[in-house]
This record gives structure tokens, C-alpha cells and sequence, in this order.
């Protein structure tokens, strides 16, 4: 029963978190559920890697890609435990929070951790857009953490645009389930029930159902149109629940629209379904990339990364074969990379207070150690070699290139203008002349370390990636 370990230690964090009163206890008991749920997830993941999917429950069935997510969940989540032990102590020293604030924070981190565990973990599809819903309710008091009107806009802008995407994903869900009916012996409807039977599903139904299962899981992947929530929301958060966001969240809502796919592909046929990926893919690659070049903000233009990045992954996932292989991987070198950037930008506003790119100059001499994961990571994101994220695009790209030449030249075209975009803006805020008002230096610690992690774990898996983790990547690209 790991699994039921792992929830019932982050939801009991949560419970103590509420009622204890010393800060330290508080964060240690955060930080021990964070680090429950890595071992967990690596137990998890090493008996779905040996013995196959795991179910401990008739709710609950990990396959070998809930696998993958759950890690990637843990690490991230550990990484961010650490991390606002040490940065909320620091906005503490500046009168920024106090300790019921450290309290709600530490209370939704716990929960937001939990509803994405049980999102990864659900057997059954109506289970799994509850606990997508409740990743949005549990974040959007995240959002609005400072109680500033821009971030209470933003939480607003997100809970609103993300209830009714989501509700546009229950309607197609609803439509996977109305092909159901008639058919015998269908018992417990999960996702292998549907899958089971969807070769007798009505293809129109099915068709029409799986477009509201992108709007509307697309909505909270952040995939262009439906992106609008996603920069203001990332951007007002507590730098650390934006590495969660970015990093982990849209990962987890994939995973819906990934499963309705296998489903919508063995009634219809996978044509269907990867064009209208490809579609909304190659549509956020150019928003973003757009947008980049003239971005003011630096948390922002992480954000619109985010979306770049989740349509170079909907790109692979629609053009299929080995873009399959290398959409998986993005995810994982993805999430770690964008996480360690996240936190970073979560010191350098600790440093400079304030979001705008215009007001950080000379992170090279007031940040040394800062400003080189910064830079590491933002070569990395773009896909610079050796970052694992070269390979994976240069897969997809190829993929893309053999069936859909004209869709590979724009995405790479937006990749290009993208990383002229990041070397831009990078440039001016670490290799700029520092502000007198700015202090030099920075001490070691939890704030260097956890960006640090992140990145060193992205690099030694773009190398050598570990047998059980190969065996479930393999697991997961042949279910796709």
C-alpha cells in the first residue's frame, strides 16, 4: 500500500501543519512528507518497472507512465519543500509573511501535492478530473498568496478559465462515457474499460469528444489559445508553487488528454487525434515564441516557455513513432529544468524585489552562484547541448520533418526566434553593470542547493538514463 502511504502522509502534513504553532515543525514535517513521497514513488516506480502496473485499489492503477509522473511529482515537489523553507524565511526577515501565511502555504503546498499524486494515480477517469479540479481550487489560493490585486486577478483569471476548461473536458469524458452505454459487462468504468471497448464506440462521438477533451484539458496544459491564465498565474505565485506549476501541473494534465488519446485512437484511428495535436502544438510554439522577444517580465518568459515546451510535447505525442519516445522524455527533462529556473528567478527576486526584467542588472556580481544555474538552465531549456532537451527536440523535429515538413520548418523557425528571445534577455539581466543599491553576494545553502539538484539530475539522466526508468519510458511509448 505505498501509495496510500504517500497520500495519507502529504494530507496528515497538511492536517499538522494547520495545527502546529512553531515554524521549524512545521516546515520539518512538510519536508518529511515531501521526502516520504520520493521514496514512495521510487518504489512505485520500481515495481511498475519489474512486475507492471501497479493497483492497490479499484480507484487507483498506476501504469507505467502514472509512474513516470509520480516521479517526477516527488522529485520536483521535494526539491520545492526545501527550497520554501528557506525562502519564505528570508521573505519572513522582510516583512513580507508572517507565520499564518507560512502556515496556509505549507498547509495548500501539502494538498496541491496530493491532488496531483491522486490525479497521476486514478483509474478511473471521472476520479481523475476531480483531483485535476482540486489541483486548480488549492493553487488558486496559491496564486493570490501575496493578496496583491494584480496576483488576487490572476488566482481569479485561473480558477475561472481553468473551472470552465475543465468543465469542457467533463463534457467529453461524459461523451466517452454515453459510447458505453449498450455495450455488456462493462462493470467498473476505468481507463482500461474504455479502452477495452472503444473499437465498438461510435467514431463521430468520439471524434467530437476527444476535441472537448483538448480544449478542455489543454486549458490547464497551457496549450495556445487556451493560454491566457498561464503567464499571470506563474508569474504572481510565490516563486516556488510556479516551479510546481510549470514544472509538474501541466505534466499532470497531459496525462488526461494522453489516456483519452489511446482511447479516441483504437475507435478512430491515431490520425485524428495527432493532427489536432499537431495543431494546437505548433500554435503554442508560435504564440510563445513571439511573445518571448518582447517580454518585460523574467518570470513570464518562463511561463511562455512553459507553453512553447508543452507544444513541442503535443507536437511529438501528434506526429507519433519516435516523437513519441521523445515527447516522454521532454516531459521529464522538462520538468526538472524549468523547476531548477523557477526557483532560481525565486532568488534573484529575493535579491532584487521585483519581477521586471528592466530592474535586474549585474546578476553575475550580486548573485555569482545564482546567475550560473541561471544560465545553465535557460541554455538547457532552449535546447543547447548537452541538455537532454537538444535530443528530444531534435527527434521531434525529424519526426515531424518525415510526415509534416512544413509544421517542422515553423517549430524549428519559433525555436530559433525563441532562443534569440532568452539570449536577449539574458544578457541583460547577468552581464549588465550591478546597481549600487544592490548588495553582492550570496550564501550557500537550500536556496542554491534545490536548483542545483534539479539541474544535475536533468544532465545525468540526458546521459545515462537508469534501467527502471528506461523500462518504464519503454512501457509508456508502447501504450501510446
Amino acid at each position: 500500500m505505498t501509495l496510500i502511504i504517500i497520500l495519507s502522509a502529504l494530507i496528515i502534513s497538511a492536517g499538522l501543519c494547520l495545527a502546529l504553532k512553531a515554524r521549524v515543525a512545521i516546515e520539518g514535517v512538510s519536508t518529511a512528507a515531501a521526502l516520504l513521497a520520493l521514496l514512495g514513488s521510487l518504489l512505485v516506480a520500481h515495481s511498475v518497472a519489474t512486475f507492471g502496473p501497479y493497483a492497490p485499489l479499484p480507484f487507483f492503477s498506476v501504469d507505467a507512465f502514472g509512474a513516470i509522473i509520480m516521479l517526477i511529482i516527488a522529485t520536483v515537489g521535494l526539491a520545492v519543500a526545501t527550497y520554501s523553507v528557506r525562502y519564505l524565511r528570508q521573505e519572513t526577515a522582510k516583512g513580507i509573511v508572517g507565520l499564518p501565511k507560512v502556515k496556509q502555504y505549507f498547509v495548500l503546498l501539502n494538498l496541491f501535492l496530493a491532488a496531483m499524486f491522486l490525479a497521476a494515480c486514478s483509474g478511473n477517469p471521472i476520479f481523475t478530473w476531480i483531483s485535476i479540479e482540486a489541483t486548480t481550487l488549492s493553487t488558486a489560493f496559491l496564486i493570490s498568496f501575496y493578496n496583491k490585486p494584480k496576483a488576487i486577478e490572476a488566482a481569479w483569471k485561473y480558477l475561472i478559465i481553468n473551472s470552465v476548461g475543465l468543465l469542457l473536458g467533463f463534457f467529453g469524458t461524459l461523451l466517452f462515457f454515453t459510447s458505453m452505454i449498450g455495450l455488456k459487462d462493462t462493470g467498473f468504468t476505468t481507463w482500461n474499460t474504455l479502452l477495452a471497448n472503444a473499437a465498438r464506440f461510435d467514431p463521430t462521438i468520439a471524434k467530437i469528444a476527444f476535441i472537448f477533451v483538448v480544449i478542455g484539458y489543454g486549458t490547464k496544459v497551457g496549450l495556445a489559445p487556451m493560454h491566457t491564465w498561464l503567464p499571470d498565474a506563474h508569474s504572481k505565485a510565490p516563486a516556488p508553487i510556479s516551479a510546481l506549476l510549470s514544472g509538474v501541473l501541466l505534466n499532470v494534465a497531459f496525462i488526461a488528454v494522453l489516456r483519452f488519446k489511446t482511447i479516441a485512437d483504437a475507435s478512430i484511428g491515431p490520425d485524428f487525434s495527432g493532427k489536432l495535436l499537431i495543431a494546437f502544438g505548433l500554435l503554442s510554439i508560435i504564440v510563445a515564441a513571439l511573445i518571448i522577444v518582447t517580454q518585460k517580465n523574467y518570470k513570464r518568459l518562463l511561463a511562455y516557455s512553459s507553453i512553447e515546451n508543452m507544444g513541442i510535447i503535443a507536437l511529438g505525442f501528434g506526429v507519433g513513432g519516435l516523437g513519441v519516445f521523445a515527447a516522454v522524455l521532454h516531459m521529464i527533462y522538462h520538468a526538472l529544468i524549468k523547476s531548477a529556473l523557477f526557483l532560481s528567478a525565486g532568488t534573484v527576486f529575493l535579491k532584487y524585489s521585483s519581477t521586471k526584467i528592466g530592474n535586474v542588472r549585474g546578476m553575475m556580481t550580486a548573485l555569482p552562484k545564482t546567475s550560473i544555474l541561471f544560465l545553465i538552465g535557460l541554455f538547457a531549456i532552449t535546447g543547447t547541448p548537452p541538455s537532454g532537451l537538444f535530443f528530444t527536440k531534435i527527434f521531434i523535429f525529424t519526426s515531424a520533418m518525415q510526415k509534416h515538413p512544413a509544421v517542422a520548418i515553423i517549430a524549428l523557425l519559433g525555436a530559433a526566434l525563441l532562443f534569440a528571445g532568452f539570449l536577449k534577455h539574458a544578457n541583460a539581466m547577468v552581464f549588465s553593470e550591478k546597481p549600487e543599491a544592490v548588495v553582492a553576494g550570496e550564501k550557500p545553502g537550500a536556496l542554491i542547493f534545490a536548483p542545483l539538484a534539479l539541474l544535475v539530475i536533468a544532465f545525468y539522466i540526458s546521459f545515462h538514463i537508469p534501467p527502471f526508468l528506461s523500462a518504464l519510458i519503454s512501457s509508456a511509448v508502447s501504450h501510446r
